[in-house]
């Protein structure tokens, strides 16, 4: 009988993780959450450094997720699985960036959008455009959370989180002095503007951005 290589593969590196981990097992309420732009598909609320929109996974993708605490870039020595998971009380004594503040997971294994997504959930900057219509027709449910909105006056508050030169970019691309996802998301698709100062001015956004009261439907 033959071994499936794929499955191996999850297997032993599920095996390698789970030996390096300790802890209690993670509350079988918490989700893991795939974040991204919407409008562009590059690299809640769960991680915006990476995003403005995510998925959140079933309960089922835990067990073949991995964990590590901080973000694997800084080649981090703490691991976790559901099963064994320190990492939350490790997170919560350290005192990162806001948009640092998350515990990377590593899901084993193809997800797919009609058995491993319970929501897609985005910015209400999206509502009524052709990103919702384009969601309304995956097959997964579609969410909102409670919005990044960013005043323009706010955001010349904090000249020295990202650097003032990308305040003056804020502010250039703000529609009546307002920036939200949609809008820096506008901004990219012009091809006008360096991606990489965008990125900078959305990292402004999520920080200091006002949320607004959620909403489902």
């Amino acid at each position: 009988m033959s071994v499936d290589p794929v499955t191996s593969a999850q297997e032993r590196a599920l095996r390698h993780v789970e030996a390096l981990s300790s802890g209690d097992p993670l509350e079988p309420r918490l989700r893991v959450t795939l974040n991204f732009h919407p409008d562009r598909l590059v690299g809640d609320r769960a991680a915006p450094r990476f995003g403005s929109a995510h998925f959140r996974l079933t309960a089922e993708t835990l067990r073949r997720t991995t964990f590590c605490y901080p973000d694997s870039f800084c080649e981090p020595s703490a691991f976790g699985v559901a099963s064994r998971m320190a990492l939350i009380e490790l997170a919560e004594a350290d005192d990162p960036d806001l948009l640092d503040d998350y515990i990377e997971a590593q899901v084993h294994g193809p997800v797919r959008l009609d058995r491993d997504v319970e929501a897609l959930v985005l910015d209400p900057g999206y509502r009524g455009t052709a990103v919702e219509d384009a969601a309304r027709r995956l097959p997964c449910p579609v969410e909102w959370h409670a919005g990044f909105r960013l005043t323009v006056e706010r955001l010349r508050r904090h000249p020295d989180y990202r650097g003032q030169e990308y305040v003056a970019l804020g502010a250039e691309i703000a529609v009546d002095g307002l920036l939200d996802p949609r809008i820096i998301g506008d901004a990219a698709r012009t091809g006008h503007y360096d991606l990489q100062a965008l990125k900078k001015v959305w990292h402004c956004l999520a920080r200091f951005g006002s949320p607004q009261h959620p909403t489902r439907r």
